[in-house]
């Protein structure tokens, strides 16, 4: 394939020139971070406490079950009200959780229901929390800066998701109160922050709310065959494509690695992506958008299928990091075509499906990870996976011809 067309090295950091947006990604890089670090205490707790692994399983579909059933709503309200408010009202609302669960552990937890309570609270601020913020970003850098934004906005996002867990781990070992304290403080800072930026101009939706205007996003993500095909793309490649469940089998029996081994494994994408997002962030894709995007969704297929395989070490975590490299061209891709070619005054409700879309196919194609080892091996479920998501960058490349011939990511022919 032709080499992806780029522009020349330009500003690599136009989106910091705008001080809102620099605030938001600080907020958005503390609220993350803390989220990283409450997941990994949450986690080591629960199973100190019961020792039963569903337990933990509980704690993922707790999380997101708010996301999947409240989308209708979380998108609607990021359209009618001001998205910095929501967002920074969120983050209180999770540094609310993240208190209450340290004010849990201060008196001694004797069950975990307190803990899923909190949990569940917590997953309905990042819920309402999601489509807002990510809707945002567009209200706080012009047109020509967004896909730089989008770019260090992932870095944020990478960065706590690489170094959260290691000091979630961390600080859970002096203490869980510490690990919940730390976790408040990070979170409050960040609504500090969010607050602190001055009210954006924002196309809110202005008719009253009934059914035809809740579902809008979907009406919109319908008609629109190129936003359809991007969300759907990720769904499908990444339900077939994920191979994270299975990451403790391959480091235990596989490669013989350990536990530090799969602390490699785990950071290995993230690794990959954060690389790719910063080298963006300075060589946004220009030209050729669509057929940039399919060719990197087939290589993270490509990518998978040699992790599946390998029985080498160091080729196992190099492919991790290529797939997570791939990946992040896939998702800059995505993400700023679809906020680019939607309507301000929609962005929320589109968001809120696409989080959705995004959210199961994580739960899902772990699901169909697990699901398919126990029956045909960990070896060819990976390999499958890999496998099925280049046949679905070719099918959908078929399917869309218009997100295939897309050529620019602000809509221009």
């Amino acid at each position: 394939m032709d080499s992806a067309e780029t522009s020349a090295p330009e500003d690599r950091y136009a989106a910091f020139r705008h001080g809102a947006f620099t605030r938001y990604w600080l907020a958005r890089l503390l609220a993350s971070f803390a989220v990283q670090i409450v997941s990994v205490a949450v986690g080591w707790q629960i199973y100190d406490l019961t020792r039963d692994p569903f337990d933990l399983g509980l704690v993922g579909i707790i999380q997101f079950a708010p996301s999947l059933l409240l989308f209708l709503v979380t998108g609607a309200v990021a359209d009618r009200f001001g998205r910095r408010m929501i967002m920074g009202l969120c983050i209180v609302l999770e540094a609310a959780c993240a208190l209450a669960l340290l004010l849990f552990t201060l008196r001694g937890l004797g069950t975990v229901l307190p803990v899923f309570a909190v949990l569940a609270v917590f997953g309905v601020a990042r819920a309402f929390m999601g489509p807002a913020s990510t809707s945002l970003i567009a209200n706080l850098v012009p047109a020509e800066d967004f896909a730089n934004a989008v770019a260090w906005n992932s870095t944020a996002w990478q960065v706590a998701t690489i170094v959260g867990p290691v000091a979630g781990g961390l600080l859970y070992g002096l203490s869980a109160e510490t690990a919940y304290g730390t976790a408040t403080i990070f979170m409050l800072a960040g609504a500090v922050l969010i607050f602190s930026i001055p009210k954006p101009q924002q196309r809110t939706e202005s008719e009253r709310p009934t059914l035809e205007t809740l579902f809008a996003g979907f009406r919109y993500i319908w008609q629109e065959k190129i936003v359809l095909g991007a969300i759907s793309l990720d769904l499908f490649a990444v339900l077939l494509g994920g191979a994270v469940a299975l990451l403790p089998v391959y480091a235990r029996d596989i490669l013989d690695l350990g536990p530090w081994g799969l602390g490699l494994l785990r950071a290995a994408p993230g690794i990959g992506a954060l690389l790719v997002a910063v080298w963006l962030a300075g060589h946004p894709i220009r030209d050729h958008a669509g057929s940039i995007m399919f060719f990197f969704v087939a290589l993270f297929g490509i990518f998978t299928a040699v992790f599946g395989i390998s029985t080498i070490p160091w080729l196992s975590i190099a492919a991790l990091a290529g797939l997570g490299a791939a990946d992040m061209f896939s998702v800059y891709i995505r993400e700023t075509l679809i906020q680019l070619w939607t309507p301000d005054r929609l962005r929320g409700r589109v968001n809120a499906v696409n989080m959705v879309f995004v959210g199961a196919s994580n739960e899902l194609g772990e699901f169909r990870a697990g699901t398919m080892a126990a029956f045909v091996g960990v070896v060819p479920a990976v390999v499958f996976g890999g496998v099925g998501a280049v046949a679905i960058a070719g099918l959908w490349a078929w399917l869309f011809p218009e997100l295939r011939r897309a050529r620019h990511l602000d809509g221009r022919p």
